[in-house]
């Protein structure tokens, strides 16, 4: 439904286009975030990503829009409920919502269907910091909550022209308060309820796909177009520069984070450019449409160098916040909203303020850092009263006893069902061919000495099973049998992890061959295993057999 007015079909394709942007954000999120997770876990972590897109839509369309932008209450703090389930959705955005002058014309639903998506990625950031912590049933419930009861509310205070920050003068053009801070202070909040994963912090978790997580970020940095592109609501100027913006916040902040990881880690990371990226994305969020080209750049870059350096905020604090969390988005959504302060200007967008370098004094530092302080106490006040209370009644944490394991806990299957044996190459394609008549080893007879040789190898030295097998039978073997297995080190072997992160692994994956042989033929066998440069090689006597 929408008014009977001139409608501009550019300003509305806009900002349809960028509500499908921001959608795909969220799998991306969880795509970013799956990645990162034990191989056990992916399946727990898509899941808790992509629920959002059905808990959250919902919440948002019967009670959470008209929270936040219904016509405000009288107090600034939140909307009347006349808007409840969209029933009486009859004129589009107010002239003067969010940061859009008396030219806009859109649809309403267009506005409901934007502003939807940011209400759905913003608690989806939370699993990130509590990976393998999460019961479903009691995240569901923290879903519906959280949007209507912190979220909303949030989002008038800042995004509808009655909330009283937007009155006070506090700016955020596409979320660095409404979406990252919030979320930041609710991860502390959670984290605070569920506690920490056994073992932590001696126990990291290794990533199970980077390569997973590189397309996440590849798709939250496309989607992000959406996120800081289209909060004006309009295609213009200002629109070309947000985007313009975020895209060289986000490639400074790689820039940055890459040559500080290398000056203090010795390498410069995959992850840790992606990293940079996102945390200059975040950082930038709140300024896109409020500063100029350079402002961006030196936004991004001062992303890059304090997230980084945010990474050891967890230790400090004694929280388990697993995929680093706090130290992209909710240090890089604070960090920007306060930028703002600084690099607010006027002439990119004549809603905006100038900000201290620009010659327009300390009233815009102010007015953002009450905004922070604001937010970020409102949401981890309210989100620990929430997390609490479902822990206390359906529980919040998961049992100890799945942790690693939540796949087959919550859903009864696995991401992955290749070990190291089958994923070994083998010669040839799949293909049918039928046994001739006598073929294979001749049978041996009864009383015939048999050994069995067993040995562990590095996966690695084994490129193809086909050779493998044909050289073993070649040296005399009756029969072999190749297994999965992990084998303890003679001294712990350093593991590097994600962000400049170092394990200590005690255990290592290797294969186990388990090979039948004549006794006669039992050199022969272990000499041809020791080309593949095995951990451990051992004989043992069987019982005469009769093998056919």
């Amino acid at each position: 439904m929408s008014a009977d007015v001139a409608v501009n079909p550019g300003d509305t394709a806009w900002v349809l286009v960028c509500t499908g942007l921001v959608l795909f954000m969220t799998p991306g999120l969880a795509v970013f975030y799956g990645g990162m997770v034990r191989s056990r876990n992916v399946l727990a972590m898509l899941q808790q990503n992509m629920i959002a897109l059905g808990v959250v839509s919902l919440t948002w369309v019967f009670v959470g829009y008209t929270i936040a932008f219904g016509d405000d209450a009288g107090s600034g703090l939140f909307g009347n409920l006349e808007l409840f389930g969209l029933t009486d959705l009859k004129v589009p955005p107010a002239p003067h919502l969010h940061v859009v002058d008396a030219r806009i014309t859109i649809p309403a639903l267009a506005f409901v269907a934007y502003q939807m998506m940011f209400a759905v990625i913003t608690p989806a950031l939370v699993t990130g910091a509590t990976a393998g912590r999460l019961k479903f049933g009691g995240w569901v419930l923290f879903l519906a909550i959280w949007s209507i009861v912190v979220y909303a509310p949030i989002a008038h205070w800042l995004w509808h022209p009655g909330g009283w920050l937007a009155k006070l003068g506090t700016q955020d053009w596409a979320g660095g308060m409404v979406v990252h801070a919030s979320a930041g202070a609710a991860v502390v909040a959670v984290l605070l309820v569920v506690g920490r994963r056994r073992n932590w912090p001696h126990a990291a978790a290794p990533p199970n796909s980077i390569p997973l997580t590189i397309l996440g970020a590849g798709i939250l940095w496309f989607g992000w177009f959406g996120f800081n592109g289209g909060d004006g609501l309009q295609a213009n100027g200002v629109a070309a520069q947000a985007v313009l913006n975020t895209h060289l916040a986000a490639a400074a902040g790689m820039l940055v984070w890459l040559l500080v990881e290398r000056l203090s880690d010795g390498h410069s990371t995959v992850v840790g450019g992606v990293s940079g990226a996102v945390a200059g994305l975040a950082t930038v969020t709140p300024t896109a449409g409020y500063v100029n080209t350079l402002s961006a750049i030196a936004i991004g870059a001062i992303a890059g160098l304090v997230c980084h350096f945010a990474l050891r905020l967890k230790y400090l604090l004694r929280l388990d916040d697993a995929l680093d969390v706090l130290a992209v988005h909710f240090v890089g959504g604070m960090l920007g909203s306060l930028l703002l302060g600084l690099f607010g200007d006027n002439g990119i967008n004549p809603l905006g303020r100038d900000g201290l370098f620009l010659g327009g004094g300390g009233g815009l530092l102010w007015d953002q850092l009450v905004g922070v302080v604001s937010v970020v106490a409102f949401s981890f006040v309210l989100t620990w009263l929430i997390a609490a209370g479902i822990q206390a009644v359906i529980g919040l944490r998961v049992a100890d006893k799945d942790q690693d394991r939540l796949d087959q806990a919550q859903q009864g299957t696995d991401a992955y069902h290749l070990g190291g044996v089958t994923s070994l190459a083998a010669p040839g394609g799949p293909q049918r061919r039928p046994r001739p008549d006598g073929a294979g080893a001749a049978p041996m007879p009864a009383g015939h000495p048999v050994k069995l040789v067993s040995a562990l190898l590095d996966p690695s030295r084994v490129s193809d099973s086909g050779t493998l097998r044909e050289e073993l039978l070649g040296a005399g073997a009756i029969s072999l049998t190749v297994s999965d297995t992990t084998a303890a080190t003679e001294g712990t072997v350093r593991q590097v992890l994600p962000r400049g992160y170092l394990q200590e692994q005690p255990l290592l994956a290797r294969l186990r061959l388990d090979v039948l042989v004549p006794a006669e033929a039992e050199q022969a066998v272990v000499d041809l295993l020791s080309r593949y440069e095995p951990r451990l090689v051992w004989a043992s006597d069987v019982a005469p057999v009769v093998v056919t």
